[in-house]
């Protein structure tokens, strides 16, 4: 299944081109669709520019032979013609830089057993690390066609999504994404290097299963994790950071600020706030040393019993003690009756 036929490959590409077409000439559209392609994304620190990992959800039950082929391209923006970009790749020497950004195509296995989630939900993980930068991504997914049942047509669909990739190599205070999971699971032993491409949202020893979506019901719990980078460390070592998590319920009358509430905005409320978390090295211990790069991994898990059905804005307000920087992230999300 890892091995592909060149008429996969030169259709893949031939749909890809298609929509940079599409694109440059601002046509909207980004190619055909046999089915539904959702992208979802998140941005963390790399050891080279900025990691993209993203999540892919489609409807698996569609497939007849339950396997395709994923096909990634990202495309700094403005992007060049296709035919150039073409004839750039093919001309250049071995080793030379790629003519894309990204350039990736690898083989999804479909079949219920391998999702871990219904078919209607089947997710794919993949993540690619890229500089800085505006960038245009395309996505093609072909239908695997098994030559002992040939099909008129192989299903497929096109899918482009613009991203502004954020720069974390600065020595300014800064977070990763704030990502919103499904789960978090503690992981006993590293996860070997050869199964990182498919398990990109692997932390540390954390493993985080990002949410479909931002909808959920009251028995459900929200639960949120990012990295926090660059506090200050004072020469002998000593760093501090406070977190801050405060809900907002949006549509809402708003009501006279309390003390240690931060303002809302216009149409919503302050609803309410978890105890804040704080990360020092007297709380953590000298094992723990930010000035080598390493991130402050924070979050938060909530039960949303007590909270009425409607929508909802999480403010995570995070503080630099000792520099007295401080920073803000937003959530929306939505609480179904």
């Amino acid at each position: 299944e890892g091995a592909f036929e060149v008429g996969e490959w030169d259709a893949i590409l031939a749909l890809a081109d298609a929509a940079m077409v599409a694109m440059v000439e601002t046509t909207g559209t980004a190619g055909p669709s046999d089915f539904a392609l959702r992208w979802q994304n998140d941005f963390v620190k790399a050891q080279r520019g900025t990691f993209v990992p993203f999540t892919l959800t489609l409807d698996a039950r569609q497939f007849v032979r339950r396997a395709a082929l994923v096909y990634v391209r990202a495309i700094r923006r403005p992007a060049p013609p296709p035919d150039r970009r073409r004839q750039e790749r093919d001309a250049q020497p071995a080793g030379a830089e790629a003519a894309y950004p990204v350039d990736a195509i690898f083989p999804v296995d479909l079949s219920p057993a391998s999702a871990g989630v219904p078919a209607s939900g089947f997710r794919i993980s993949r993540g690619f690390s890229v500089p800085p930068g505006e960038y245009d991504v395309i996505v093609v997914m072909r239908e695997r066609v098994d030559p002992a049942t040939p099909r008129a047509r192989p299903k497929v669909a096109v899918l482009r999504q613009p991203l502004s990739v954020p720069d974390f190599r600065t020595s300014e205070l800064t977070t990763s994404s704030v990502i919103v999971a499904d789960r978090i699971a503690a992981l006993a032993d590293p996860v070997p290097a050869n199964q990182l491409a498919e398990r990109p949202y692997v932390i540390g020893r954390n493993e985080i299963t990002p949410a479909v979506d931002r909808r959920f019901g009251r028995d459900e719990e929200l639960i949120v994790v990012f990295l926090v980078y660059n506090p200050m460390v004072s020469p002998e070592g000593q760093f501090d950071v406070r977190v801050e998590y405060h809900f907002f319920r949006q549509g809402a009358a708003g009501a006279p600020v309390g003390e240690g509430q931060p303002a809302g905005r216009a149409g919503e409320q302050y609803f309410n706030r978890t105890e804040p978390q704080r990360f020092s090295r007297d709380l953590m211990g000298t094992a723990y040393d930010p000035a080598t790069g390493e991130p402050v991994m924070a979050g938060q898990v909530v039960p949303l019993a007590g909270f009425e059905a409607g929508d909802y804005r999480l403010d995570v307000q995070v503080t630099d003690l000792l520099s007295g920087k401080s920073i803000s992230r937003d959530v929306l999300f939505t609480v179904g009756s």
